[in-house]
């Protein structure tokens, strides 16, 4: 029995070894699918749908997670791709702040998007979280792609100061008992700071400088202070 699978992208033949997913596939012929919550370090799951394509199922499939099987005739680009796509853009330009996201943005051009085909939507709303030195958690930006999660959890760090919290359209990304990062298994390490594709996450002297703060203030602000000794009584 073969161990690769032979298919069609875009109507290129392409050959790959079993288990492969659509999205790679695709770029070993040189196909772009357009990913938000993918990151290619991270778990694929599939979550923000934006890689969705038409691989001859009864619904789209999303490429970042789906395999390719022997014979497949996907399309990326077909009218009803592309609507979803434009869709899903839009829906999340009209629920979250997207001004420090330059990647979506850029979809949401690719694809003319109407940012303002939702407007009678409700926007998510949060309040912006200064409760450490080194990072700002504002999740009016925050898509919920899951990347600081699993990057916090399994995929990198095994701290799982992360999770998700709440239900549906509240849901958002949240720490154990909604304790400040300080209260919470957090290393500060910066990796979720790394893996955000919007400004939901941003490292606070960065914050502090566009802000018009002056080095000395910054360094001052953003130095993590050791607790005083006690001396034992």
């Amino acid at each position: 029995m073969s161990d690769t699978i032979t298919l069609k992208i875009d109507g290129r033949e392409v050959t790959v070894p079993k288990g492969t997913t659509i999205l790679d596939a695709a770029a070993q012929v040189g196909i772009e699918i357009p990913v938000i919550c993918y990151h290619p370090h991270l778990t694929a799951n599939g979550l923000c749908r934006i890689c969705s394509v038409d691989a001859g199922g009864r619904v789209q499939a999303a490429a970042c997670v789906t395999p390719c099987a022997e014979g497949m005739n996907v399309d990326t680009q077909s009218e009803d791709v592309c609507r979803g796509r434009r869709t899903i853009l839009e829906m999340l330009a009209v629920t979250v702040e997207l001004t420090e996201a330059p990647e979506i943005l850029t979809l949401l051009a690719t694809y003319a998007a109407d940012e303002s085909r939702f407007t009678m939507g409700a926007r998510r709303t949060a309040p912006v979280y200064d409760d450490n030195p080194f990072y700002i958690r504002d999740y009016n930006q925050c898509i919920n792609c899951w990347r600081c999660v699993q990057v916090c959890a399994e995929d990198a760090q095994y701290t799982f100061a992360l999770n998700f919290d709440g239900r549906g359209f509240h849901t958002q990304i949240g720490t154990f008992m909604s304790n400040g990062m300080t209260d919470t298994t957090c290393v500060f390490c910066g990796q979720c700071v790394g893996v955000c594709p919007t400004g939901a996450l941003k490292p606070k002297r960065q914050v502090l400088l566009e802000q018009g703060w002056d080095p000395d203030s910054i360094f001052e602000a953003t130095r993590r202070k050791r607790k005083p000794h006690k001396e034992k009584g």
